[in-house]
């Protein structure tokens, strides 16, 4: 794979272990489209009610960075919660058989929680408390180098599709053909898709340049910070810039 989507938690730990790649594109910035939630019945009515309770999230992912955040935040010690490692299809099955009593997911899992379960914080609130999330386009360096091109034209399609939906989201939702391609993307239901895509926030290539930049270097240095000090890696490297470009950003 030579092009690739990942969370910035996810993102962070593997340049942190030198994986030669670039992040070329800042694909969202999360905002209601994951969150933490209670299950009805499991005793959840605020965030002190986490204490002693299991909570499903995939490990290394913007979900897991931001339920530690959540408890940091909130001042409830992560020894004493039981997290569980569960990829978003093992919670939905945990969820309906009552197994598990919160998550903090992403669509289609996160839809299906709120069936039945109530949002404690979403991460764009997350965000506004020092935590944000973002997920990006990466790019093995060695390829990037060999064909800008392609990595250039691929920026472009995505941009042009995000100008087209912030331009006029209604519209942009009315055409068939592009909820079918985010069915497909996401595993999301097609009536779920509205809501999701309001959930996050889609960087214009104006935007882009600011942001892969000091903006999303200084965001990964804070997830290293954080990751370092919860354990999940070893070391923070003393520059993150290197592995941040906008140099394939056209506008």
């Amino acid at each position: 794979m030579q092009i690739g989507y990942l969370g910035s938690s996810p993102l962070t730990a593997a340049i942190t272990r030198k994986v030669p790649v670039e992040t070329f594109l800042v694909a969202t910035q999360i905002g209601g489209a994951e969150a933490l939630v209670a299950r009805d019945g499991s005793g959840i009515n605020g965030p002190q009610d986490l204490i002693g309770k299991k909570i499903a999230v995939p490990f290394v992912s913007t979900g897991h960075y931001s339920l530690l955040a959540a408890l940091k935040h909130w001042n409830i010690d992560p020894s004493k919660v039981t997290i569980l490692n569960l990829a978003p299809p093992a919670i939905i099955a945990a969820w309906k058989r009552g197994d598990i009593d919160a998550t903090y997911v992403w669509d289609p899992a996160l839809g299906v929680a709120k069936e039945n379960g109530k949002v404690l914080i979403t991460s764009g609130e997350l965000a506004k408390f020092g935590a944000p999330t973002f997920d990006a386009w990466i790019v093995r360096k060695d390829f990037a180098e060999k064909h800008p091109e392609i990595v250039t034209a691929f920026a472009k399609v995505t941009l042009d599709a995000y100008a087209a939906y912030r331009k006029d989201p209604q519209a942009w939702l009315a055409d068939k053909t592009n909820v079918d391609k985010l069915v497909k993307l996401s595993g999301a239901k097609a009536s779920d898709i509205p809501l999701l895509l309001q959930g996050n926030v889609y960087p214009l290539a104006a935007d882009q340049v600011t942001l892969l930049g000091a903006p999303t270097t200084k965001a990964v240095t804070d997830t290293a910070a954080f990751l370092k000090e919860q354990g999940k890696v070893d070391a923070v490297l003393p520059d993150y810039a290197p592995y941040i470009s906008a140099k394939f950003i056209t506008h």
